[in-house]
Formats: structure tokens, C-alpha cells, sequence
């Protein structure tokens, strides 16, 4: 299936590792320009060049807290690839615990981060023929669960942004969804950890899910591309869930 995104410009964040690394490697599948971001210079490095057979990936090493970092970003962007037609705000802080450090880290990060982007980028999408922003949010932002604290507390809240902004952006051609991934399970991710540290939590979660295994990163990845495209440019305003039907809750 031709996405028709060959040649456009997609932007992700935390697209070093998990769900934004495999954003990345699906953006460059369809023949689309990336320009992604990381705060590690070392896996900056690594991401792009193991890439290079694959199309053309740009790496920025920069953390979305910084605004002015981020506006940067955005400028280099355009004048490397001409324009910006899909953008995917995908990093997060997974501040999961319930500390006062985490709380501030989370909104910086996770909240923040998208709004500062996002504002960053529209005027540019609003030039696009493709005009594409979403962000990932998580089924912890659907409903409670055991990272209901700021984790699960932000994800909510980027949700109802993201709503917001659909409404306001639609007769100017931009479309805006969030995307709600369940359990992802990959080397890098949280679950690896907590399968050592926690195995009560780790086999409760597990428990949860109707398909007996949790998903990865390309599953999310591949629906992230698909509802960039403008093969699904009737969707905005929708919370997609990607989770093997692991939430329980209806959405009205």
C-alpha cells in the first residue's frame, strides 16, 4: 500500500529508542524524510548512522525542555527539507513513581515538551498538503492503572491538548490524534526492568493482556505512520488505542 508520504518530512522526538526509534524506521519505509531528537549524543550518532542505507534520517541532539533548543530544531528542519508535513511527539520522561521530582519532570517533559513543539510547528504544517501532529499519550492516560501519578497523570492531559488543537486546526487543513499505546514491551523500555525488579507487577500486567503477550514498538509504529498519511485524512480529534484490547473502558 503507497502511504503517499515518499518525499515528505516527518519529525519525531525520543526517536532513539522503542516506539520512536521504530516511528523513525517506518517513516523512512515509506520513502519520508526524518528528522528526529534525542538527549544522548552517543545514541544519536548510532541511530543515524545505522540508518543511512535506509533513506535520509537526521539526528539533533537536544532535550525537549529546552524551548529554544527546540525552535532550532524546527528551523533546521525546514532548511534542510523544505518543509514539514507529519510530525510525531513521542518522547517522554516515564517519570513513573509518585515523587515531587517526577511530577515537575513529567510536565516539563511530557506535557510541555508536546505543547512547546507543537506550537512550534503548526505554522509550518499549515503549509502542508499532508499537515499531520500527534503524540503519544498511553492507556494509562485512558484510564487508572498502576502509573496513575504523573505518568499516567500527563498522558491525560495531552490527550485533552491534542483534542483541543484538532478542533481549532481543522479548517486549516491540519489534522491532530493521539495515540495510546498498552503494555510495549522492548530492550530498552520499562517492562524489562520491572520484569527483574517486580515480578509480582510484572505478571499481574501480563495478566492483563487478553492476547497473553504484550505489544512492541513496530505495532505502534506502523498505526503512527498509517494515520500520518494522508490515506486516513479524515481522522483528527481520535485517541487511537494499540493495545490488544487490554483496556476494558468503552470511548463514546
Amino acid at each position: 500500500m503507497d502511504l503517499k508520504i515518499s518525499g515528505k518530512t516527518a519529525m519525531v522526538t525520543g526517536g532513539t529508542r522503542g516506539i520512536g526509534r521504530a516511528i523513525v524506521e517506518a517513516f523512512l519505509g515509506e520513502g519520508a524524510n526524518v528528522a528526529f531528537c534525542a538527549r544522548n549524543a552517543s545514541e544519536v550518532a548510532e541511530t543515524e548512522e545505522s540508518l543511512v542505507s535506509t533513506g535520509k534520517a537526521i539526528g539533533t541532539v537536544l532535550d525537549v525542555q529546552d524551548a529554544t533548543s527546540l525552535s532550532e530544531w524546527v528551523d533546521a528542519t525546514v532548511a534542510e527539507f523544505g518543509s514539514i508535513d507529519m510530525v510525531v511527539n513521542s518522547v517522554s520522561a516515564l517519570a513513573i513513581p509518585d515523587t515531587e521530582e517526577n511530577w515537575y519532570e513529567s510536565f516539563n517533559v511530557d506535557m510541555m515538551g508536546t505543547v512547546n513543539l507543537s506550537k512550534l510547528v503548526i505554522p509550518h504544517l499549515e503549509k502542508s498538503d499532508v499537515a499531520s501532529l500527534i503524540s503519544i499519550s498511553s492507556v494509562s492516560g485512558r484510564e487508572a492503572d498502576f502509573a496513575s501519578g504523573p505518568y499516567g497523570t500527563m498522558k491525560t492531559a495531552i490527550i485533552g491538548y491534542m483534542a483541543g488543537l484538532a478542533l481549532s486546526l481543522a479548517d486549516k487543513g491540519v489534522r491532530v490524534n493521539t495515540v495510546s499505546p498498552g503494555n510495549t514491551y522492548h530492550e530498552d523500555g520499562v517492562w524489562p526492568g520491572i520484569e527483574t525488579s517486580n515480578p509480582e507487577l510484572f505478571s499481574f500486567a501480563m495478566g492483563l493482556n487478553p492476547t497473553g503477550r504484550m505489544g512492541t514498538p513496530e505495532e505502534t509504529a506502523a498505526s503512527v505512520v498509517f494515520l500520518s498519511s494522508p490515506l486516513s485524512s479524515r481522522t483528527s480529534g481520535a485517541n487511537l488505542l494499540i493495545d490488544g484490547a487490554l483496556t476494558r473502558g468503552i470511548q463514546f
